[in-house]
């Protein structure tokens, strides 16, 4: 099982505010005991995935109540595995099963603030995201009714639909920027 305690005393950080948000995320699950779950009003885990294809391209997510574009992600309900938890969301949010881990490791961490939500009477708290990097083979989805749009994107052209002020969207981009061009440069691998 996904330990994710473990993994994040692992994790290497991007930079630096990746490693304040690693900080962050491990102090808040050694500091409270319900941290999958909805019912902890400070914040919860979260967990979600970058789907790619290997080839410059990802699969980006028009979220329907934030009008942002972003990875596929959600809460995790309970379930203490966040690898489980980025898998389910990206099967509900876009219809897609097959997917292919990069590694079992996290691919980023960030700590987001969720503002006071009136609709649902929720107070500001913050998500604690861990993301995976997903590849499929082929362009294959299907849109629920989370999303206004969902489509496919090159690198250049999901730095421009994400928010410039999303650092995390926008560092999984540029990972996954270097992933790829690391990958050109000898082409005899394969992603």
């Amino acid at each position: 099982m996904f330990n994710l305690i473990d993994e994040l005393e692992k994790y290497t950080p991007f930079d630096q505010l990746e490693a304040e948000h690693v900080k962050k995320t491990l102090n808040f699950l050694k500091n409270n005991t319900n941290c999958f779950d909805r019912s902890n009003k400070s914040g919860h885990v979260t967990a979600g995935g970058l789907v790619c294809d290997g080839k410059g391209n990802i699969l980006l997510n028009h979220h329907k109540t934030s009008g942002m574009w972003f990875q596929f992600g959600g809460h995790s309900d309970g379930e203490a595995d966040s690898l489980n938890v980025a898998k389910r969301e990206i099967m509900e949010e876009a219809g897609i099963t097959n997917l292919e881990l990069k590694s079992n490791k996290i691919f980023d961490v960030a700590v987001q603030k969720i503002k006071y939500n009136y609709s649902k009477n929720e107070p500001e708290h913050l998500h604690y995201d861990i993301n995976f990097l997903f590849f499929v083979k082929t362009h294959d989805f299907k849109i629920s009714n989370e999303s206004k749009e969902i489509k496919w994107v090159t690198i250049d052209e999901a730095k421009k639909l994400v928010s410039p002020t999303d650092d995390a969207i926008q560092r999984m981009i540029a990972k996954y920027e270097i992933i790829c061009t690391n990958y050109q440069q000898d082409d005899k691998k394969t992603l």
